[in-house]
C-alpha cells in the first residue's frame, strides 16, 4: 500500500499507528499482511525550506516521481509485489492519488478521500481560494496552460483502476464536487468504482460510527483487488 499525506505540507513521523483514523488504516492492513510505504516526497514540512517549497508550480511533477521511485525501491527489495499494489490518500493524497490513476495502470487498487481532482474548480469553490494561486504561482486565468496540465480531471481518460472514493457531505476545503466530477468520468468509461458521500461530514470524518465506515471500507476495496 502506498499511502500519501495531504497537506502537501503534512508529513509521516514516527507514532503510534494503531489509532483510527480515515488517511489510511496503518495497523489494519498491516495485520492483514500488507506492507505499507508512508514516503514524504518533494513539498512535505520538516526538512526545511528548499524541500518544502520543491513542488511550487510542480503538483504532480517531482512529488510524483518520488512516489514511483518509493514504490520501485520497496519492489526491489522483495517486500511488495508489483503485481499486487494498492495507492490511497486523503485532500492533497487525495490529488496525489487521482494523479497517480491518470498516470499508470501498475495500482491493482486505488482509495481517495476528499481529493482535487479540477484544480480551476477547485480554486473557485474552496474555502482557502488562494491556496492553489499560491502554489502554482498565480491565478489560473494568467496561467490556465499549468492549471489544466496538473488537474487529474484532464488526464482521466483511459483509466483501468478500480477506485474507490471518499467524501465529507459539508467539505468546505474540497467540496464534494471534486469527487463528482472522478467519479462521473470513471464511470462513464466503465472503471469499476464507487463514491461514498458522508453526510454532516466536513474535510476529514470524525464522528465514530463514520470513521469506522470509512476503514472498513478500506480495507474491503484493497483486499478485494489485490488478493
Amino acid at each position: 500500500m502506498l499511502a500519501i499525506h495531504g497537506g502537501p505540507m503534512s508529513y509521516f513521523s514516527q507514532r503510534f499507528t494503531g489509532e483510527a483514523q480515515v488517511i489510511c488504516p496503518v495497523a489494519s492492513l498491516a495485520a492483514r499482511g500488507y506492507a505499507i510505504l508512508q514516503p514524504n516526497v518533494r513539498g512535505t514540512g520538516g526538512y526545511g525550506q528548499k524541500f518544502r517549497f520543491a513542488n511550487l508550480s510542480d503538483w504532480g511533477g517531482k512529488d510524483y516521481e518520488d512516489l514511483m521511485a518509493g514504490a520501485d525501491y520497496v519492489i526491489s527489495m522483495g517486500v511488495a509485489d508489483p503485481k499486487r499494489l494498492a495507492v490511497m490518500g486523503w485532500s492533497y493524497g487525495g490529488y496525489m492519488t487521482s494523479w497517480v490513476i491518470t498516470q499508470t495502470p501498475r495500482f491493482r487498487a486505488a482509495i481517495e478521500g476528499a481529493g482535487i481532482t479540477d484544480l480551476v474548480s477547485f480554486t473557485g469553490t474552496t474555502d482557502i481560494p488562494s491556496f492553489v494561486p499560491d502554489y502554482l504561482s498565480g491565478e489560473f486565468w494568467n496561467g490556465f496552460a499549468l492549471y489544466q496540465a496538473r488537474s487529474p480531471i484532464y488526464h482521466v481518460k483511459g483509466v483501468t483502476t478500480p477506485t474507490l472514493i471518499l467524501q465529507g457531505g459539508n467539505d468546505a476545503r474540497v467540496p464534494p464536487t471534486q469527487s463528482y466530477e472522478l467519479y462521473n468520468a470513471l464511470k462513464r468509461q466503465g472503471v469499476t468504482t464507487q463514491m461514498v458521500i458522508y453526510l454532516g461530514e466536513g474535510h476529514s470524518p470524525e464522528e465514530p460510527k463514520d470513521v469506522m465506515d470509512v476503514m472498513k471500507r478500506q480495507l474491503e476495496w484493497v483486499e478485494r483487488y489485490t488478493r
